[in-house]
């Protein structure tokens, strides 16, 4: 049975969930089997093909962040990782399985893309475009730090194609900023947000975290509301969580703590909630757990839909993630160790993990709980089994909580439901991947 009383503190751990089977059950021995299907031809009906591509580069690390960045790269190891992510681009892009296909998304995440200089983005971009082709792309989502930008770079940015740009504010406040580690202030967030609307970016959307170290009830309703009066395309709002690798896990573990010096849970999805109802009556529609949008009908998320939803992703850098042919994959997460294995034309692949028919129906049923509905007749069409008869005694326990409600055509989640969503996922796992750790 699922708990759903849950602890009122922050402790140390990943709480979000972003992939199902968790990380920890990938491994070595499963990347034949992902070599065995790039060498094979594709499906008569692929599925949409996307390309990840990890930029592991900032101009510092945040005190809360858990991927795999670095601070102390030159110009010229920089320019020697880029040569060798296209050189892993263009090996996939000789397998049968990928040649010749047009990717719908593509992705460039981090670390901080915007890091880049002008040259090097553009020598990156169109060595890609020259081994997968972006003219039937319908997104390409770019993540920023706002201080690394200046006019010039954000008008190449826009020049390159791409057409979700995603600030990394995560708050107004200097101070939050500056304690909570974040290179950029909020001169730089207002400057740089003021030029990417004059340029013109189909989409622009504004990362921000509830529960930051020294957040405060006034501050973060200030910074709602700074951030309603940007009048962004979106907006992400995350709860803070402090996952093992982070700057403020070791230090709550030199000093015996915890407790992380963050909000608790409660705190955080009641200002999570509060943003909701500021955004919604200044026009926005809530449209998942994490998310608000100007208008649905124009606003797309198109990697995440897409990734969620079964699509292949091509994940490349280092430590990258990918997803293709219902295989997960992640890369190599030392960089020295990716740079060497590519300069020995090796795929720099670390770990896999082959999804059978049933984990593929729980992925793709948990992704959509955390968009807030799930459509029981597209998984008896794709699936050709009923979510109601798989998942009655969880289902039935949070509708009796007040998490969701159930009709004959969907499962929707509760506002109180969807803020405390990924807590919640655990019982539709299987049970042999149960409380474990994701990572």
């Amino acid at each position: 049975m699922i708990d759903t009383n849950t602890e009122e503190e922050t402790g140390v751990g990943n709480y979000f969930i972003s992939n199902y089977p968790q990380y920890s059950f990938w491994k070595p021995e499963h990347v034949p089997t992902l070599l065995s299907l790039l060498n094979s031809p594709p499906e008569n009906n692929p599925l949409p093909l996307g390309i990840y591509f990890h930029i592991p580069f900032c101009r510092k690390r945040c005190h809360f962040c858990y991927f795999k960045v670095y601070t102390d790269k030159k110009a010229s190891e920089i320019n020697a990782y880029i040569d060798s992510g296209i050189k892993e681009i263009e090996k996939y892009g000789q397998m049968p399985y990928l040649k010749n296909r047009k990717p719908k998304f593509i992705y460039f995440g981090g670390g901080t893309p915007s890091y880049l200089s002008v040259s090097q983005l553009t020598d990156l971009t169109d060595r890609m475009k020259a081994v997968f082709p972006w003219d039937e792309a319908e997104e390409v989502a770019f993540e920023c730090e706002p201080g690394t930008l200046t006019e010039k770079k954000l008008d190449q940015i826009h020049k390159l194609g791409v057409t979700r740009l995603s600030l990394g504010v995560e708050n107004f406040n200097d101070h939050i900023l500056e304690i909570n580690g974040r290179a950029h202030r909020s001169k730089e967030i207002i400057r740089s947000y003021n030029y990417a609307k004059e340029i013109g970016f189909p989409q622009i959307n504004i990362d921000l975290i509830a529960g930051m170290i020294d957040e405060t009830e006034e501050n973060w309703k200030e910074c709602v509301q700074q951030a309603i009066s940007l009048e962004p395309e979106c907006v992400t709002i995350y709860q803070m969580e402090i996952p093992y690798n982070t700057t403020i896990y070791k230090e709550m573990k030199e000093s015996g703590k915890f407790t992380a010096p963050v909000a608790d849970w409660p705190t955080k999805r009641r200002w999570v909630s509060e943003a909701f109802d500021a955004f919604v009556e200044a026009g926005y529609t809530v449209t998942s757990a994490y998310t608000v949008v100007k208008n649905p009908e124009t606003v797309k998320f198109v990697y995440r839909d897409a990734l969620w939803g079964g699509a292949d992703m091509l994940g490349t850098g280092v430590a990258s993630f990918g997803h293709i042919g219902g295989i997960h994959v992640q890369n190599e997460h030392d960089i020295g160790k990716y740079l060497e294995r590519v300069t020995e034309n090796e795929f720099p692949i670390y770990r896999a993990y082959p999804t059978n028919e049933d984990e593929t129906l729980i992925r793709e049923f948990i992704f959509q709980l955390k968009l807030g509905r799930v459509d029981l007749k597209h998984f008896e069409k794709k699936f050709s089994e009923s979510i109601v008869n798989r998942f009655r005694e969880p289902i039935e326990l949070l509708e009796r909580e007040g998490y969701l409600k159930l009709d004959d055509n969907s499962i929707t989640m509760t506002r109180e439901g969807l803020l405390q969503v990924d807590r919640l996922l655990h019982e539709f796992f299987l049970k042999e991947h149960q409380n474990a750790r994701y990572a």
